[in-house]
């Protein structure tokens, strides 16, 4: 496993998919199977596309940062922000497993909205 590269593709790989271009991300990162775990999005590949190309049409300003990312064995972890239309803000959590290869072939996510208060003065990132 070449986990710098790994967690490199992890990335681009949900970089260019949140930001409007989920198709491309799947030929070039995921291998032959691709498993879903979040209950928002349809299993497989074509599931995933459909997800992302409706969030690119329905909330096109959304953005994205890339926090922390973290790798072992086939597995890479991001933490990222995301900030949607009206300032809603995001902290998410993903893991993706990958092939052999090099190729993602699993992911799954935990997702918060980030409150207005906090019993303590710690950001979520």
């Amino acid at each position: 496993m070449n986990l710098s590269q790994n967690k490199e593709n992890a990335i681009a790989f949900y970089k260019m998919a949140y930001e409007g271009n989920p198709r491309m991300a799947i030929e070039l990162y995921v291998g032959e199977d691709y498993i879903q775990h979040n209950p928002d999005v349809a299993d497989g590949t074509e599931g995933f596309i459909k997800y992302f190309e409706r969030m690119q049409v329905e909330y096109p300003q959304k953005s994205i940062e890339f926090v922390r990312c973290i790798a072992e064995d086939d597995l890479v972890a991001l933490h990222t922000h995301q900030t949607w239309p009206g300032n809603d803000e995001y902290i998410t959590m993903d893991f993706f497993r990958f092939d052999a290869k090099g190729k993602i072939v699993e992911h799954w996510d935990s997702i918060q909205q980030i409150p207005a208060h906090s019993a303590n003065p710690n950001t979520m990132y």
